[in-house]
């Protein structure tokens, strides 16, 4: 009984560290600007298999450098199927950032990162092949916010995904 209190605290302590490190999100394309993406594409219906689209794609040069949106771990760095080359990085808040498309991958599991060092590059792998350059980038809360939930097509899971257009700076 008193390992599983001590057990509780300590992964209480561990959540509760991690909502309160500070997170500034910075666009994740070197050079890019909020005119670099479609305002209205976070949730846009109908998209492809997934249904919706729960993230914004940010467009640029091929090869442009690709930017941690925040200090992190990489918790992935390989390919999925729909997503092509991929990195996912565990952030402040409890949150992951899945960068998605990318042409080339400079980072490795376990990596610690800083906000706005170089993970990649633009490209157009997966499901994007031959479309505009671009990093499909999504930002999933493991903590639900259920205050997010609205009646649209799959809106229950907006209380994991956060629409990236509404916190990324300059």
């Amino acid at each position: 009984m008193r390992y599983l209190k001590y057990l509780l605290f300590v992964v209480t302590f561990v959540i509760l560290i991690g909502l309160l490190l500070p997170e500034k999100l910075h666009i994740p394309v070197r050079g890019a600007s909020v005119h670099d993406w479609h305002q209205e594409t976070f949730w846009y219906e109908p998209w492809g298999s997934s249904g919706v689209h729960k993230g914004i794609d940010i467009f640029g040069k091929k090869g442009t450098d690709v930017l941690s949106a925040s200090d992190g771990f990489v918790l992935f760095s390989g390919q999925f199927n729909k997503g092509g080359k991929v990195v996912i990085v565990l952030g402040p808040k409890w949150r992951l950032h899945y960068y998605a498309h990318l042409e080339s991958v400079t980072t490795h599991a376990g990596q610690r990162l800083s906000s706005g060092q170089p993970i990649g590059t633009l490209g157009d792998t997966g499901n994007a092949k031959g479309k505009p350059a671009h990093v499909h980038y999504s930002i999933l809360s493991l903590i639900p916010l259920p205050w997010l939930v609205t009646s649209e097509t799959q809106g229950w899971k907006k209380i994991f995904y956060l629409d990236p257009s509404k916190v990324l700076v300059e």
